[in-house]
């Protein structure tokens, strides 16, 4: 294997400075290096999908339903999300990533009573006159879900990631807010009828104003679920989605995906690469970023033998190691 790419070698007696970091694929690029090439980290490319699955994907548009989208890992299901919210210019996609604590009420909203309450002992003490108590829009904050039912003229995106890792609840507990559209805080709603608060929401720093304590879309946001199929969801749940499941790319599927990303002269040279993935993947659970990842190594001038990819192709379900 060539000796020249490799940063760390682990026996050196002197530490070394670095004169050049190798550059970064364009899925991995964040920040101002993202932005000077117009992209949002890996999501910024066309979107391959069949003309069956967009058919779904626009029937859950005209509907106004949820997306609940299933497949193994590497099929595409978060990044749908990204390519509808970029096609169709909705803005920043409002991502509420789900484990097995999460709640409702966290992709609504979020209370810092404990911060507020502080604040207002700290002015006290500062100044045992002063009668005015913290402002409570500075310490509530709208969740991901909270944000998408903000009224507006056009949608927001929200993806509902991995729902199947969250409390077997959760998907219940999302019918009536789904149904309804709409939302109540009650820290709010104590303030009064016709009170209007403004609080921040989720991926901005932008406030928006609450009256009555009620949170009400005019247009039912556009939300894609996301599972790996983990565990069955209920019947009530499933008969309010429009259900599209993603399969696993096939070799030319494959072959447009490395393209797309690293170009076409890459491309060529990967067929081998993607038949030994396709191969490998037949017996393991592998995501096609693990093929990318490959692809791009080589690319890069590492040399990708059996060993390397052997440890590049692992499999993500631990009972096939």
């Amino acid at each position: 294997m060539a000796q020249d790419w490799r940063l760390f070698q682990g026996g050196a007696t002197e530490p070394h400075e670095v004169t050049a970091w190798p550059p970064a694929p364009p899925w991995r690029r964040f920040g101002d290096d993202a932005r000077r090439q117009g992209e949002d980290p890996g999501r910024g490319l066309p979107y391959l999908i069949s003309d069956e699955d967009r058919d779904v994907v626009n029937m859950a548009l005209h509907l106004h339903r949820p997306l609940l989208v299933t497949g193994r890992p590497g099929t595409g299901k978060s990044t749908l999300a990204h390519a509808v919210a970029r096609e169709l210019m909705l803005g920043e996609v409002l991502h509420w990533p789900v484990n097995s604590r999460s709640t409702l009420t966290e992709g609504l909203y979020s209370y810092d009573a404990v911060g507020r309450l502080r604040e207002a002992s700290l002015k006290r003490h500062a100044d045992e006159t002063a009668g005015s108590e913290p402002d409570i829009g500075d310490y509530l904050r709208l969740g991901p879900l909270g944000t998408a039912l903000l009224a507006a003229d056009t949608p927001r995106v929200l993806l509902v990631d991995e729902l199947d890792k969250g409390d077997v609840d959760l998907p219940n507990d999302l019918l009536t807010v789904f149904e309804e559209g709409e939302f109540e805080i009650p820290e709010l709603a104590r303030l009064g009828e016709g009170k209007t608060v403004r609080v921040q929401i989720a991926g901005s720093r932008e406030k928006a104003e609450i009256t009555s304590g009620w949170v009400s879309c005019r247009v039912f946001p556009v939300v894609v679920i996301t599972s790996n199929g983990e565990r069955e969801f209920p019947p009530a749940f499933l008969r309010r989605c429009v259900r599209l499941d993603l399969r696993q790319p096939d070799e030319r599927q494959l072959q447009q995906i490395v393209t797309m990303h690293l170009g076409e002269e890459v491309g060529a040279r990967a067929q081998e690469l993607i038949a030994d993935f396709v191969a490998r993947r037949n017996e393991r659970e592998l995501a096609t970023d693990q093929l990318l990842n490959a692809v791009r190594l080589r690319s890069s001038g590492v040399r990708v033998d059996h060993d390397v990819l052997d440890k590049l192709f692992r499999s993500l379900n631990e009972a096939d190691a």
